[in-house]
């Protein structure tokens, strides 16, 4: 008996040892792509200043439970000079818009009266009590006519663009002397986020 033995398979040839497999690092993102997310939790704004609980190594952790309500930014701030000549070409421009809303104003309230008929009752009743035989007595509707009224409140509104914004630039300089004295004056402002 002859042994037979069954014709041998070929073999690979054995593969070499692999290294244990790394992790490669994530790879830097894009300009303009996001990086994911790492933290669950909320978003906390970086400190410009470490706070001491920070610098101790202490975690600060959101109160649960609690309501939150939108906080209010707010800003104490002092006033403490006041430019004269920036003061004095703003009361001039406001002076100069209250004297044309002053001059229309009379326009306007002029022609309402004349329509009500108030110059001529009012100027009948005092030309007869002025009046006598001989001559008719004061003519209140020559007098109160409207370009004399127009000619009366446009001198006036001079007077007024003039007296105002002189009056506010002494005002000016008045309040830098005393915020000298004093500080000043001290606003809070708040900001509503």
């Amino acid at each position: 008996m002859t042994d037979t033995q069954p014709p041998a398979q070929p073999t690979a040839p054995a593969a070499p040892p692999q290294a244990a497999v790394q992790p490669q690092p994530a790879p830097s993102p894009l300009p303009g792509e996001r990086q994911p997310q790492q933290q669950a939790g909320p978003y906390h704004p970086p400190q410009a200043y470490p706070t001491q609980a920070a610098q101790a190594g202490a975690v600060r952790r959101p109160r649960t439970g609690a309501r939150t309500m939108p906080r209010t930014r707010k800003a104490r701030l002092r006033v403490a000079k006041a430019d004269p000549w920036s003061v004095m070409k703003v009361s001039f421009l406001l002076s100069i818009a209250l004297g044309i809303c002053t001059i229309v104003a009379a326009a306007v309230l002029w022609m309402v009266m004349d329509a009500m008929g108030v110059f001529a009752t009012v100027g009948g009743t005092i030309s007869e009590a002025t009046g006598s035989n001989e001559s008719n007595g004061f003519d209140l509707q020559a007098f109160l006519s409207l370009p004399n009224v127009l000619m009366f409140t446009s001198i006036i509104a001079v007077i007024d663009v003039v007296l105002a914004t002189a009056l506010a630039t002494l005002g000016a300089f008045i309040y830098n002397l005393s915020a000298g004295f004093v500080g000043g004056v001290e606003l809070t402002l708040a900001e509503d986020e």
